[in-house]
């Protein structure tokens, strides 16, 4: 018979670094910053498993022996204590199986996928609106097809895009449940498309303004507040919002705008940064929002962190512009097809738009920086010079 209490309590406080053994699988791991860990070593199945039974400072001798018997008598009955502690532990959190500690619990797992690690709060927010509400306090497992159907009822037509948002995350969260052991219906969400019927709402192009006009409203923005630079900017570099809000100033040197591609929408399967050539008409505007500069933030709030991301579409509000920043892109992307012979490919780059297949992809890896950079410039120019610098292209017959 294995021997077994080979430890006694003035041996375990004053036990040196190492493993010490109390016998029949009980150990004492004594680590050099001090502290000490017990570890129960058993063999189920023919492999060997190590089950941690606590800190020393937490879990006396004693107590870790009667743990130990406790999780070696599953092992007789043929059971992994390890994952019999799983289940356990799962079991005692059944009453925390609500939708919204299951969703806490998805959107931790899965933000490291999500830009910024999904600190804007725009996967949450289609859930935390439409869904949690009213199912936040419902337990997963007792979530329905019907359920679903009544909380997006109301926006399914009204919504569409936020209605389908809200469905496809609430099915990972679903997901997740089921890989934390809820008995969860996978078909939930699924049924629930299939109650709701084909959505009529049409999606709806955002509003921009003709690449013609761009010049003259360029030079009627001004540039007295950090709002108007950056809307100045955003023209200047075509980039999308976001990353233009929280533009850094360590991002930027000389006349090369690196924006992380964490920063970057749709880039999570490419691991390359985005590198913006700055024009000379940029790298002024620049110079002149430098003196805001705050907490290393080119585009600083009056508060804390940087402008909100309604700022300058609300700017364009106040001013009765229908037309909204993003559509800027469109401005620029039109401008190139109908004012400039620029190839297709490498308007899209500039738009930081994927070009061709993954694996296309994954052979062509160039982003085109020396011709975007003059093609950057050309729309600099065009846009800050009142539009002297275009040239229409004519479309031959036949």
């Amino acid at each position: 018979m294995p021997a077994k209490n080979l430890l006694t309590a003035m041996q375990v406080k004053n036990a040196p670094v190492g493993k010490h053994c109390d016998g029949s699988g009980l150990w004492l791991y004594k680590r050099a910053d001090g502290g000490a860990q017990w570890i129960l070593r058993v063999t189920i199945h023919g492999r060997r498993r190590e089950m941690g039974l606590g800190s020393h400072d937490d879990v006396s001798l004693g107590e870790a022996r009667r743990l130990a018997e406790k999780w070696r008598a599953l092992v007789r009955e043929g059971k992994d204590p390890i994952k019999e502690r799983e289940r356990l532990s799962r079991e005692a959190a059944r009453s925390d199986s609500r939708l919204q500690n299951v969703t806490d619990a998805a959107f931790e797992a899965r933000k490291a996928e999500l830009k910024g690690d999904g600190k804007a709060g725009r996967w949450l927010s289609p859930l935390e609106l439409h869904v949690l509400p009213n199912l936040g306090k419902v337990p997963v497992e007792d979530i329905d097809q019907r359920d679903i159907e009544t909380v997006l009822k109301p926006i399914w037509h009204t919504k569409a895009e936020t209605a389908r948002k809200a469905l496809n995350r609430l099915g990972i969260v679903l997901k997740h449940g089921a890989a934390m052991g809820y008995d969860v219906d996978l078909q939930a969400t699924l049924k629930a498309k299939a109650l709701l019927g084909k959505t009529r709402a049409t999606s709806t192009k955002i509003p921009a303004l003709h690449w013609e006009q761009v010049p003259a409203f360029y030079a009627e923005i001004g540039e007295a507040t950090v709002t108007q630079l950056a809307l100045k900017l955003l023209i200047l570099t075509a980039v999308r919002s976001g990353p233009l809000r929280m533009a850094e100033w360590n991002e930027i040197r000389d006349d090369v705008w690196t924006i992380p591609a964490e920063k970057m929408k749709s880039r999570k399967d490419e691991a390359d940064d985005f590198v913006v050539p700055l024009s000379g008409e940029a790298i002024r505007l620049l110079d002149v929002v430098r003196p805001f500069e705050r907490d290393g933030l080119v585009f600083p709030s009056i508060r804390k962190g940087p402008i909100s991301d309604m700022a300058m579409t609300k700017m364009l509000k106040d001013r009765g512009h229908e037309f909204r920043p993003h559509g800027f892109r469109s401005s620029f992307r039109t401008w190139c097809a109908e004012a400039t012979d620029t190839p297709d490919k490498i308007a899209e780059a500039a738009l930081a738009h994927s070009i061709g297949t993954k694996v296309q992809r994954s052979y062509l890896r160039t982003e085109y920086f020396e011709r975007r950079k003059v093609l950057m410039e050309r729309w600099a120019k065009f846009v800050s010079d009142g539009g002297a610098d275009v040239v229409r292209l004519r479309v031959k017959n036949g």
